[in-house]
C-alpha cells in the first residue's frame, strides 16, 4: 500500500512531534520532513513533493498563509491543511482565500486529524466540526467566492506579505531589513505601499489588519491594540 506524504509545519517542536507520532502510528500515513518556519516549508515542500502539508497558520519568518498561496501556486499538486488554534470566521476565509484545502483546530482529536489527510488527499475539503458547522450555515454556491473575495481583493505582494509580518511582529524598520536581507529604503517603500493599498496608516492598525486577516496570531483582543 502506497502511503500518504505528510510534510509538518509548525515552529514547535513539542507540537511536531506529537503530530510526527500521531502519523507515524498509522499504517497509511508517511512523516516525510519537517518545518520549523514557512520559508522553509515551501523550500522543503518543492523538494520533497508530498501528498499534504500540515501547516501552522502563525509561524515566524513566513506565515502559513503565505505558504499556502506560494505553495499553491508553485506545487499545485500537493494539499494543505491549515492548523491553527483560532476559529474566527476571519481566519479561516483567509484560509480558503489562499488555497487551503482544510482547516483544523489544534484542539481537534487525533481521529480527526487522521480523517482530515485521508480526506483531503482524495481531493474533497475538509474542515474542524465546529467551523464545518458556520460554513454549513452559507449558500454552498457562495460560501468558497465569498471567501476567495475576503483575501485577495487587497492584492498584497509575496514581499508586502512578509513586510507585515514583521511589523505586527513588532520589528523596527532596521530589523526588518536585515531579516529580509534588503535595504532600509527598501522596506520603508514597501510600508509605504502597504499603508496605501490596505488604507491603513499607523502600526497599531497594520498590526489589527494582520491578526484579523491571520498573518499572526494573537490573544490580545483588537480593541485592545
Amino acid at each position: 500500500m502506497k502511503r500518504i506524504r505528510v510534510l509538518l509545519a509548525e515552529d514547535h517542536a513539542i507540537v511536531r512531534e506529537g503530530f510526527r507520532k500521531l502519523l507515524e502510528s498509522e499504517s497509511d500515513l508517511e512523516v516525510v520532513g519537517e518545518a520549523k518556519q514557512g520559508r522553509q516549508a515551501v523550500a522543503l515542500a518543492l523538494k520533497l513533493r508530498p501528498n499534504i502539508i500540515l501547516m501552522d497558520m502563525a509561524m515566524p519568518r513566513m506565515n502559513g498563509l503565505e505558504a499556502t498561496r506560494q505553495l499553491v501556486k508553485a506545487f499545485p499538486e500537493a494539499k494543505v491543511l491549515i492548523l491553527s488554534a483560532h476559529s474566527d470566521d476571519g481566519y479561516v476565509k483567509n484560509a480558503i482565500a489562499c488555497g487551503a484545502s482544510g482547516y483544523l483546530l489544534k484542539q481537534t482529536s487525533a481521529l480527526d486529524v487522521c480523517r482530515a489527510i485521508r480526506q483531503v488527499h482524495q481531493g474533497k475539503k475538509f474542515f474542524s466540526p465546529s467551523v464545518s458547522k458556520r460554513l454549513n450555515r452559507l449558500k454552498p454556491q457562495a460560501t468558497e467566492r465569498q471567501y476567495r473575495t475576503h483575501y485577495k481583493t487587497k492584492s498584497l505582494t509575496s514581499r508586502e506579505m512578509e513586510v507585515l509580518q514583521l511589523i505586527a511582529e513588532g520589528k523596527t524598520n532596521k530589523e526588518t531589513a536585515v531579516e529580509l536581507g534588503i535595504g532600509i529604503k527598501t522596506v520603508e517603500k514597501h510600508r509605504e505601499h502597504l499603508m496605501k493599498k490596505l488604507d491603513i496608516h499607523d502600526t497599531a492598525g497594520l498590526t489589527r489588519y494582520a491578526i484579523g486577516a491571520g498573518i499572526i496570531e494573537s490573544s490580545v483582543p483588537l480593541t485592545m491594540i
